[in-house]
């Protein structure tokens, strides 16, 4: 049996908000809550969920750049949940990220040579002209030109400045990548340009990707299969076309309910969740779903649901799934 490439198992992150000098004070925010799951090498795994569900969180999780409160991280077998900075180095050479506002991520002062060059150097994986070169190969595998290294973040684009957040995380030449909302901040011009990088990229160099998004559309577009998180919980997987087809939970449901369908497709009925999410500070005792959910029970309000792995190697965290999918 193949072996994740990137594995979580329980991974659970906690913040502490509003905290003082008085001990015992401040309250914890449950960003994300126990948290299983694999990534297979050579896939693209969409994590979707509303603003505030945790997933941008996991994913600083998974690259470590937030240290986990609890759980347990595994980078190709070997767990990474507690390594050092100086173990982690090599692990970072392998395991890259790119964020959602290419403006905020690259350093205004620099030229875009030093601000994708300087992970090479500190790897040592090039020296010298082998530098150069490398770099100018990195401008044309993300479609620009290699004299636009010696130009500032300020003088691109936003479609180009996230080609060179893009050059960056290749740099390293790494197997796996962390893309965190790489589009939601661009022209929906540019959306598709960048959705189609990626899968070009993929192909050529056999990347492995986790592709957080809150598009839906984007996300179906890009991923092999598909995690949905709600509250900091995971609420279902599966791969891409058999989630979206017949979605197993009801929150899932309600999400692909909201995609916006051209006039002569056939459109899934509208499904309009009321209330509000419930606060990270204070999540519901059963289900995190229960207090918006049309189906839930009184079961479902006293008892959480474990993500049950069916044997069509779909997962689902709900107590009446298959009353879900008929609904």
């Amino acid at each position: 049996m193949e072996k994740p490439l990137l594995s979580a198992v329980g991974l659970t992150k906690h913040f502490t908000v509003g905290k003082t000098i008085r001990p015992g004070s401040g309250r914890i925010v449950h960003a994300v809550e126990g948290v299983s799951l694999d990534v297979m090498k050579g896939e693209t795994l969409g994590l979707v969920g509303e603003s505030g569900s945790g997933k941008s969180t996991f994913g600083r999780c998974l690259t470590r750049l937030y240290e986990p409160t609890a759980g347990r991280l595994e980078f190709d077998g070997t767990d990474i949940t507690r390594t050092g900075e100086r173990g982690l180095l090599p692990v970072r050479r392998r395991m890259q990220m790119i964020f959602q506002d290419p403006s905020a991520s690259l350093n205004p002062k620099r030229r875009v040579r030093d601000i994708v060059g300087d992970a090479v150097r500190v790897h040592g994986l090039r020296r010298g002209r082998a530098v150069n070169e490398w770099l100018d190969e990195l401008m044309d595998l993300v479609g620009l030109r290699p004299e636009y290294l010696d130009r500032y973040p300020h003088e691109f684009s936003g479609g180009q400045r996230q080609r060179i957040g893009i050059a960056r995380a290749l740099a390293v030449e790494p197997e796996l990548i962390v893309a965190d909302e790489p589009v939601s901040a661009l022209d929906v011009s540019v959306q598709a340009q960048i959705v189609n990088l990626f899968t070009e990229l993929r192909e050529k160099l056999g990347l492995t990707y986790v592709f957080i998004a809150h598009d839906l559309a984007v996300v179906r577009q890009v991923s092999t299969r598909v995690a949905v998180m709600y509250l900091g919980t995971l609420m279902e997987t599966g791969q891409t076309d058999a989630l979206y087809a017949a979605p197993l939970h009801p929150y899932t449901q309600a999400l692909l309910s909201a995609i916006p369908q051209p006039e002569n497709r056939g459109r899934r009925r509208r499904i309009l969740l009321t209330g509000e999410i419930p606060s990270p500070m204070n999540p519901p005792k059963g289900c995190v779903f229960s207090t918006r959910c049309p189906l839930a029970t009184e079961r479902c309000r006293t008892e959480r649901p474990e993500l049950a792995k069916r044997a069509d190697g779909r997962a689902v965290a709900c107590h009446f799934p298959l009353e879900a999918a008929g609904s």
